[in-house]
């Protein structure tokens, strides 16, 4: 079965789809927290991770000095905006799923914490890269399900809020 590509929008201007096997192949170092040297046909960039809201699947990424705002989406996310059924207004998210598959760095988060919106609730590293999951909105930490050290599959309930 083939598996369907990934929509990339950068700064709503420039569009591509890029396969997974493509994405899983590409030549990526870390390189400190949130920054990356990527190689792609005998060039380098220097990537840096400024912003993710991982809730819209955006991302704030500079490159070799250049600010770029890129928005993610798979088959399924596509086909539910064009079918009408997304959700509209807001909600209390009370779960935080793992939004890929990937190994727990850091809990930054405990029981009974209060966090705000955007606070950093654990790092994920996926791809050789570490993905700070940060907060959707305010709450009380729950429980904490994601260990240090243990790998997380896609979907795999990393904390709840009360």
């Amino acid at each position: 079965m083939k598996k369907e590509p990934f929509h990339i929008s950068v700064n709503d201007e420039f569009n591509l789809d890029v396969h997974p096997e493509d994405a899983q192949n590409l030549d990526v170092i870390p390189d400190g927290s949130n920054v990356f040297h990527l190689l792609e046909d005998g060039k380098a960039y220097r990537v840096e991770l400024l912003d993710a809201d991982y809730t819209r699947r955006t991302y704030t990424l500079r490159v070799n000095g250049t600010k770029y705002t890129v928005a993610i989406s798979d088959y399924y996310e596509r086909l539910v905006k064009k079918l009408g059924l997304q959700a509209s207004g807001s909600h209390k998210i009370n779960v935080v799923k793992a939004p890929m598959p990937g190994l727990v760095i850091s809990v930054l988060v405990e029981p009974g914490q209060v966090v705000q919106k955007g606070d950093p609730l654990l790092i994920l590293e996926a791809m050789k890269m570490e993905n700070v999951i940060k907060a959707a909105g305010e709450g009380i930490v729950k429980f904490v399900a994601a260990q240090k050290g243990l790998p997380v599959e896609k979907g795999f309930t990393l904390l709840e809020f009360e």
